[in-house]
């Protein structure tokens, strides 16, 4: 784990099934994440993807690296192009620095038109992980 690294992409297909169960394991029932119909009435071409959804797959793919005994002390993110589906979100990282175990990555996830979420999460690893 060095400051610089890259982490390598995890593609992610956003699909209706994702959007609804992710707004529904959230209890975000705002009706823009699960009934196209009143999201167009809204002025959204489709439902889309709600921002707990989004912390829980950059949080997923930081552990997905790092594996699965590393510690999430601090995720920030910001959202931007909605996710809709039928798109897919390429997640990507870089490790920012580096205090022992404990790192700070910067993750960007892009969709087809443009990018879905910035933000940065500080992870601590197991010692043997951060070799």
């Amino acid at each position: 784990m060095k400051a610089g690294a890259q982490l390598p992409p995890l593609e992610i297909p956003i699909t209706r099934t994702l959007i609804v169960a992710g707004a529904i394991a959230s209890r975000d029932y705002q009706d823009v994440h699960h009934d196209p119909e009143l999201a167009r009435h809204r002025g959204s071409p489709d439902v889309f993807m709600n921002i707990l959804t989004t912390n829980g797959l950059v949080g997923r793919y930081i552990t997905d690296h790092f594996g699965p005994t590393a510690v999430l002390h601090k995720v920030a993110i910001r959202l931007g192009a909605p996710n809709y589906p039928g798109d897919t979100m390429v997640l990507s990282g870089t490790v920012e620095e580096v205090a022992g175990s404990t790192a700070t990555v910067r993750v960007v996830g892009e969709n087809g038109i443009g990018r879905h979420v910035t933000g940065t999460v500080t992870v601590t690893v197991p010692p043997e992980r951060a070799a």
